[in-house]
């Protein structure tokens, strides 16, 4: 903004000429842009399963696809063990029933 008259007619002008608000750059913010610019676009878990796959999954789309399938077999099991994990012989177990303290003791005396 070059300001000749110092006067506010000639901020507002200029102002309403570029019609544009200025950006407010914060120290070190700078160097953010230029940072991002090197790191790929896909997460941290994307590029995990590609690199650890041993070379099956070749692209974002197939380990997206490999998350996935990790959480729905994750899913499964968990519901499995909330609702079916327990087995007929558990919950068919007589438990035996114990008398009130005295009755049928031969060793109580009141």
């Amino acid at each position: 903004l070059a300001i000749a008259g110092g006067g506010d007619s000639d901020i507002i002008n200029t102002m309403e000429q570029n019609n544009e608000p200025s950006r407010v750059i914060f120290e070190g913010e700078e160097f953010q842009d230029f940072a991002r610019s090197f790191q790929s676009e896909s997460p941290k878990m994307i590029q995990w399963v590609i690199k650890y796959s041993g070379g099956l999954v070749k692209n974002e789309k197939q380990a997206q696809y490999v998350l996935l399938g990790f959480v729905v077999v994750a899913i499964i099991i968990s519901l499995f063990f909330i609702f079916g994990g327990s087995s007929s012989s558990y919950k068919n177990k007589a438990v035996p029933v114990m008398p009130a303290a005295g009755q049928g003791d031969p060793n109580f005396k009141p």
